[in-house]
């Protein structure tokens, strides 16, 4: 199915449907919208689905640190910009060590 793809591009898009699903998961209020929640688990599906192949390329650990960072970072921006949430300005200083630590990994590491 991803045969050709560059490991990090399949990385890349998993973190995408994570993300997705993330903010669909906040936007149902808990499941009180139940079209929204169902929604958020069939992105998370597809993010398993194109993470799954990345690791087989890609070490784990460095992998999940990757999907993970970049997700809280971006479901961060998105949760300020779009909706409503609020940050102290060192949690933005916090947000942006995780980046460099995702940037250190993503520059270091190997793709088998």
């Amino acid at each position: 199915m991803m045969k050709g793809l560059n490991p990090w591009v399949i990385l890349a898009i998993a973190i995408i449907f994570e993300v997705i699903g993330t903010v669909l998961l906040k936007l149902s209020n808990g499941f009180e919208n139940v079209g929204l929640g169902i929604t958020a688990i069939v992105f998370y599906i597809f993010s398993f689905w194109f993470f799954a192949p990345a690791l087989k390329f890609i070490p784990a650990g460095t992998a999940y640190a990757i999907w993970s960072g970049i997700g809280i970072a971006l479901v961060t921006l998105i949760s300020v910009l779009f909706l409503g949430d609020s940050l102290r300005p060192v949690q933005f200083v916090f947000i942006a060590l995780i980046l460099a630590g995702v940037v250190g990994l993503n520059l270091t590491t190997k793709v088998v």
